[in-house]
């Protein structure tokens, strides 16, 4: 069985259960993920979301050596 794929910005996040691959609407929660529905990253974050690099990911990458092949 296929994934389905998570949308990077949805057009109307609010209405949908991010809880689970099922993505219930938000009155229905046919899961039972809880009493309330589990929001999108994108409403917790903004339209942006997916571009964030956890603090201190980016300069541990510069700190890193160069690869070397043998």
């Amino acid at each position: 069985m296929a994934t389905k794929r998570y949308p990077i910005n949805p057009p109307h996040p609010e209405r949908t259960c991010w809880g689970c691959d099922r993505y219930c609407a938000a009155d229905e929660l046919v899961c039972g993920n809880g009493s309330e529905r589990t929001q999108h990253p994108v409403e917790f974050f903004g339209p942006d979301w997916h571009d964030w690099v956890p603090p201190g990911s980016e300069t541990a990458a510069a700190d890193e050596p160069p690869a070397t092949e043998p």
